[in-house]
């Protein structure tokens, strides 16, 4: 018998909601065999069974949200499964007893009431008018979710903005409201119950604040925070709070990965499909510097540091301005330059396409940012917390540089450059070990072969 958990769904997440059961109690189910959808503040997906067996227990019910880790099913031999009860046959209808009829009493009709004398009206002062008293707002009634399979962030933006689930089209299987059809509703306004200045007003009451909420006015226009963009910032809040974050910053002259790129670009898109850009270079460096400096590649834990010996590289891609993802490369350091790219390109497209599953947004061990592609010149991150550190890889342009020949001499010459700036976590190590590793990145980029990598 083996009892199956909710699985770790990502970084952050804590809880899930059984959106789909595939299988019933006594179904048969393979290793591997899709068990359960569930839905989460980041992706839904569909969950394999861990084992095989026979699917003899499930505890907690579709449209329910449970914790991780929580036994939500159990899967046995079926030994000790009961056997169907016979079908129950139905008794003879007993014969109906006749009805009663009541006896009809008749009753004599009561006299109609006397007619009241009217006393002449008289003429009493004109009475001071009353006070003006603005009426309380009408409550809007509070819209039942109870029955309907929705996800956490769904139930709750239902429920800080007061909306009538009747009122929105669900676009999601057998007809589910989905968060992009409950953000599409609140942007309408048409399934809202309740004025929408209020909604902000109900999320966040029983707050003390310092300072007033803000509020809407003539000529503004209220978007409400998406589900990535509000358990990104909980995420990030969360890093400043638990870590000190410290800084360091080098310059590389990436002309010897330009030369590279310059004489490979146009093979490398018709066999690749997509362009080469300098992100797998930084990868490939980053990943081979981990090994000589393994602090860097840890995560903190309750008054210890856990090393991680293997790469988990996480990759930040922008989501059209509408969130940020870090989908994961596992076990990068089994790979080379190309393959490091291909998998760079293949989790970018499948994050902007909501196709990513579970374990890629998970397991992450380093995060890299990158910037770079919006020309910016130096951006410090906020580390991705377990982890201890993250580099913010940044726009690369032409400069004027020293360059140093064989014999010592110096000239001037015109190469592309970038910043490299790392946010590293202060409890884990100090600045010179992050300099160092940060050191051995450079060298990597300006040094190594990277003809031969290709």
């Amino acid at each position: 018998m083996a009892e199956i958990q909710l699985p770790q769904l990502g970084e952050s997440v804590t809880e899930g909601t059984i959106t789909k059961w595939f299988k019933a109690v006594g179904d048969s189910v393979a290793e591997d065999e899709v068990l359960f959808e569930v839905s989460t503040d980041k992706v839904d997906s569909e969950v394999p069974s861990p084992v095989g067996g026979v699917l003899t227990e499930i505890r907690v019910a579709e449209g329910d949200t449970v914790d991780v880790g929580t036994v939500i099913a159990v899967v046995g031999d079926g030994a000790g499964m009961p056997a169907p009860a016979p079908a129950a046959v139905a008794p003879a209808p007993e014969p109906e007893p006749a009805p009663v009829v009541a006896p009809v009493v008749e009753t004599a009709p009561e006299p109609p009431p006397a007619p009241v004398a009217t006393p002449a009206p008289v003429a009493a002062p004109t009475p001071p008018p009353a006070p003006v008293v603005a009426a309380a707002p009408t409550p809007a009634p509070a819209t039942s979710t109870a029955g309907q399979v929705l996800s956490p962030i769904v139930r709750r933006l239902i429920s800080d903005y007061g909306l009538d689930t009747s009122r929105i089209a669900g676009t999601g299987p057998n007809g589910r409201i989905t968060r992009s059809d409950v953000e599409l509703a609140i942007r309408s306004g048409v399934a809202s119950t309740a004025p929408a200045s209020s909604a902000p007003a109900a999320a966040s009451s029983g707050q003390r604040r310092a300072t007033p909420a803000p509020r809407s006015g003539t000529g503004d226009t209220v978007e409400p925070l998406n589900n990535i963009r509000r358990r990104t910032g909980e995420h990030m809040v969360m890093s400043k709070q638990v870590s000190p974050h410290a800084y360091t910053i080098v310059e590389v002259d990436y002309e010897n990965i330009e030369r590279v790129r310059r004489a490979h670009r146009e093979s490398f898109r018709a066999e690749e499909g997509f362009g080469l850009n300098y992100l797998p270079f930084i990868s490939r460096a980053v990943v081979d510097a981990l090994r000589n400096y393994p602090h860097m590649n840890a995560s903190v834990g309750d008054g210890e540091l856990i090393v991680h010996n293997y790469v988990n590289l996480a990759i930040a891609v922008d989501l059209d301005f509408t969130g940020l993802l870090a989908p994961v490369i596992h076990e990068a350091d089994d790979k080379r330059l190309r393959a490091i790219a291909r998998d760079i390109n293949d989790l970018a497209a499948r994050a902007r396409s909501k196709q990513l599953s579970a374990d890629d947004i998970s397991g992450g061990t380093f995060t890299l940012s990158n910037s770079g592609s919006f020309g910016s010149h130096l951006v410090l991150p906020i580390i991705n917390q377990p982890q201890v550190a993250i580099i913010s890889t940044d726009g690369v342009q032409r400069k004027p540089v020293v360059v140093a020949g064989i014999d010592g001499s110096e000239s001037i010459a015109i190469h592309s450059v970038g910043m490299l700036a790392m946010s590293w976590d202060h409890r884990a190590f100090d600045g010179a070990y992050a300099a160092a590793f940060l050191r051995d990145v450079k060298e990597i980029l300006e040094t190594r072969d990277w003809e031969a990598e290709l």
